[in-house]
């Protein structure tokens, strides 16, 4: 969370931090900040709330920083307000710093800088502590103070500092937390972003700070890199336009509706190419290896978190039942600390919309000294997750700026029936099958454009259905993990308590909670297991409670009696089902969220990309 943008030149440095704390504001919107020197003093501007409130309060101020450092902020220690706001400065406002991570010894070190320094604090965050120690230990040497500072952290940041009295100059240091500096042979400025998205739209040379490193950063000349130890170290830069992308909701209200509209074109950009029609498999141009190495793989480990943890369970799913490979899914922060059995022959494949999912980063490292083969499936090209993996997919769903995932999901899924498709081809589906298979994902956008189109039939069961307090979202097989995600996306933008469960499971204990206050919404559209999930619906129906399904009209005969209200979904394999389902299950969350009159693009308490712990 939180994101980072620093500047050094000749433009405007305040109008440049403004606009990329706007393309990194998705990674938290409780605050933002920016601060510079002049005049050999430190000028600091914060606001509560989201960038335009920042950039409100800076109207018609006119500030000749050579050097800024700006941030946007999720908050981890310390409530929301001015005072947590970064930048943070030490108590004799001689140092600015601005911070991504948590640094796990703050309190320690507060203590000491409290009891021996009497150091006085004015924030709750754990970011003040930085600010505090290189203040304290700057002898003249801004960079040795810096370095100094670093080594007695503990934890993981990302940190941009300035001093009053270097007014060109920034240092910056990265740990186990993405920083990406742009510098333009042309013009000679410097940037600064937690995120390379930030700085799209320049031609520039573009360093990826690796754990420990730090660098130093001079108006008018090239970066210079040290080690963690303090020794230069060089470093080539990537050369690349980061090709500006264009912003706009359209004729949206929401990004969130737009990009769940997107999903037409977004599922067939994750198969553009991807299917070999002479061998009837899957095809992937980023693999470094020789897919034949694929056969030798005996079992797969998933590692992800939130909305791409389900995405992962689908494709276990899809892993054991098509191509007989033993799968299993972890929780990328669980598994981080866990002492994993991990067998000759394991493919890791690790999921993350961002590739900057701290959880997901720590549990790709956890396994890579393990002789296990990993494949990222990631959005963001250059981003860490692909740069830790030996090959990564990427997603091609373009910018996705709404914090709750809507297309990342189903080009993610789309993919992994692609990889699916792949390995079930290398252990014995035959051709047929093969053509089969991949027949029924490219109809897929067809049945997305369906769904959309009825748009309107599911806004008016959200606004039948947006007054209860609670929902059981109920499926079985493939459409567990589908309930799981549908009720993630209620969570998320509309804030009701809303639970994915196993149907089957629902007599063990969660079954107490129906009632007519609590309905089940019931997804039946699965040939293999429909008689079970209507002995579920009406075991659901005996408490009382209200009924909606999600499912197939040829199921209707039986539905209909039962259902308090239906909308039906286009008829596709078992395996499919839940790409249309979760097409319309999001429309409903979006729904039920615009009659509750709910943040919708920016919901309370998130932010898009989780880059702490």
């Amino acid at each position: 969370m939180c994101g980072i943008f620093g500047y050094i030149g000749k433009g405007n440095a305040t109008a440049l931090c403004l606009e990329g704390l706007k393309k990194l504001e998705y990674r938290g919107y409780d605050s933002s900040g920016i601060a510079g020197v002049e005049n050999h003093k430190i000028f600091v501007g914060k606001e509560l709330g989201k960038i335009t409130a920042l950039e409100k309060a800076l109207s018609g101020q006119d500030h000749s920083f050579s050097a800024a450092i700006a941030h946007t902020r999720w908050a981890t220690h310390g409530k929301p307000s001015k005072e947590n706001a970064h930048p943070h400065l030490d108590q004799h406002k001689t140092v600015a710093v601005v911070h991504n991570g948590v640094i796990e010894n703050y309190a320690a070190l507060r203590d000491r800088l409290i009891q021996e320094s009497q150091t006085i604090f004015s924030s709750e965050t754990d970011t003040e502590v930085i600010a505090q120690l290189i203040a304290e230990c700057y002898e003249g040497d801004f960079f040795q103070a810096v370095l100094k500072t670093v080594k007695a952290l503990e934890g993981s940041f990302a940190i941009a500092v300035i001093h009053k009295d270097h007014p060109d100059q920034m240092i910056v240091v990265a740990e186990k937390s993405p920083l990406v500096i742009g510098f333009s042979p042309t013009t000679k400025e410097v940037f600064v972003a937690s995120d390379p998205n930030a700085l799209s739209g320049r031609e520039l040379e573009v360093y990826y700070l690796t754990d420990g490193e730090l660098a130093i950063l001079h108006k008018d000349t090239a970066p210079l890199f040290f080690s963690r130890e303090g020794n230069p170290s060089k470093k080539h830069g990537i050369t690349q336009t980061l090709s500006q992308t264009a912003i706009s909701k359209g004729q949206y209200p929401h990004f969130m509706l737009k990009e769940i509209f997107e999903q037409v074109l977004t599922v067939k950009q994750a198969m553009k190419d991807r299917f070999d029609e002479k061998n009837q498999t899957a095809y992937f141009e980023e693999f470094s290896f020789d897919p034949e190495e694929l056969k030798k793989i005996q079992s797969i480990i998933i590692v992800a978190c939130g909305t791409s943890y389900h995405a992962a369970c689908i494709a276990a799913y899809l892993f054991e039942s098509a191509a007989h490979i033993e799968t299993r899914v972890e929780i990328a922060s669980e598994y981080r600390y866990k002492y994993p059995i991990v067998k000759d022959n394991t493919l890791v494949l690790a999921l993350s919309q961002s590739g900057e999912t701290a959880d997901t980063i720590a549990a790709v490292r956890h396994v890579k000294g393990k002789n296990a083969k990993v494949i990222a499936l990631c959005n963001v090209p250059h981003s860490t997750i692909s740069r830790e993996a030996d090959a990564t997919i990427l997603l091609h769903a373009g910018s996705e700026v709404a914090v709750a995932s809507t297309k990342t999901f189903t080009s993610q899924v789309t993919i992994l029936y692609l990889l699916t498709l792949l390995l079930a081809r290398q252990r014995g589906m035959s051709p047929e099958e093969g053509r089969l298979f991949y027949r029924r994902l490219y109809e897929l956008p067809d049945q997305i454009i369906e769904i959309l189109n009825r748009a309107s039939e599911i806004q008016a069961l959200a606004k039948k259905y947006s007054k209860f307090e609670s929902f059981f979202f109920l499926g079985r097989g493939i459409l567990f993990p589908t309930a799981l995600e549908a009720a993630l996306k209620i969570k998320e933008i509309a804030y009701i308590n809303a639970q994915g469960y196993p149907a089957g499971e629902m007599k063990h204990g969660p079954i107490a909670l129906l009632t007519p206050k609590v309905p089940a919404l019931v997804f039946c559209a699965n040939d293999a297991l429909q008689s079970k999930i209507m002995s579920n619906l009406m075991e659901s129906k005996a408490r009382g409670a209200p009924i909606l399904v999600f499912g197939w009209k040829e199921f209707e005969k039986e539905i209909m009696p039962v259902a308090d209200d239906v909308f039906w979904i286009p008829k596709t394999s078992d395996e499919l089902a839940c790409i249309p389902l979760t097409v319309a299950t999001q429309l409903f969350a979006y729904y039920v969220a615009l009659d509750l009159g709910a943040e919708i693009d920016q919901p309370r308490n998130l932010a898009k990309s989780v880059t702490v712990e």
